[in-house]
């Protein structure tokens, strides 16, 4: 057992038979997803330059933010892992993690890069994933290669700065249309507000998030008449 602010892996024992499923004693982060609650919860994260930084518009420090994200996912059976590594020495082994809060983080934030990031930087951005994963994992942080990527990585996240709205429920955590505060598009020079889309005058060239905004206005319009 390996615990850290992040996550909890398991190995060895019982799970080495990978025909064996987890004993459901072994987790301490999350409950059993069969006796999380029915009724699911939202949260609000606000992301500054890819980096969360607040929770339901309480400003937290990243220590305190995971915890709390991960007591809150952990009580909805959130972020529970089943897998077999590869190892850098060449073995495979199963490993078995809990990471509530860090799931939460990981579909909001994708949920707003949606948003924010223009197509081939976010292209191009999750092609470098696979190779700073193998060198964190591999033990490369310090290591001169790492960094070049993690500035690639930092340029990429500029502009994902907004509000994600998620719900955790059993398991599985929904993400809701995110909240972005003022950024301009790639596409045209369109702008998006708390949600809605503003548009110049002249030339009219849809994209899908404008037929969301016009769908969801005319469902108003028809629900109060």
């Amino acid at each position: 057992m390996d615990l850290n602010l992040f996550h909890i892996s398991y190995e060895g024992g019982i799970l080495e038979d990978p025909w064996a499923s987890p004993p459901d004693e072994i987790f301490q982060m999350t409950v059993s997803p069969e006796h999380a609650p029915d009724k699911p919860l939202e949260v609000e994260i606000d992301y500054e330059a890819g980096n969360p930084v607040a929770v339901d518009g309480k400003k937290m420090s990243p220590a305190t933010l995971l915890a709390h994200l991960n007591k809150l996912g952990g009580a909805h059976g959130i972020g529970r892992v089943d897998l077999v590594e590869n190892r850098y020495v060449g073995m495979k082994s199963r490993g078995v993690y809990e990471t509530p809060g860090g799931t939460i983080l990981h579909v909001a934030h994708r949920g707003l890069e949606s948003l924010t990031m223009d197509r081939e930087v976010l292209h191009f951005r999750d092609s470098l994933i696979p190779r700073f994963a193998d060198l964190i994992y591999n033990g490369y942080w310090f290591s001169p290669e790492r960094e070049m990527v993690q500035a690639a990585i930092d340029a990429a996240q500029k502009d994902v700065s907004g509000t994600a709205r998620v719900k955790p429920v059993q398991r599985r955590v929904h993400p809701r249309r995110p909240q972005v505060k003022t950024f301009a598009l790639p596409f045209g020079h369109r702008h998006i507000r708390r949600g809605r889309v503003y548009k110049p005058k002249g030339r009219r060239r849809f994209h899908p998030l404008e037929r969301v905004a016009v769908e969801d206005q005319s469902a108003a319009r028809k629900a109060s008449a």
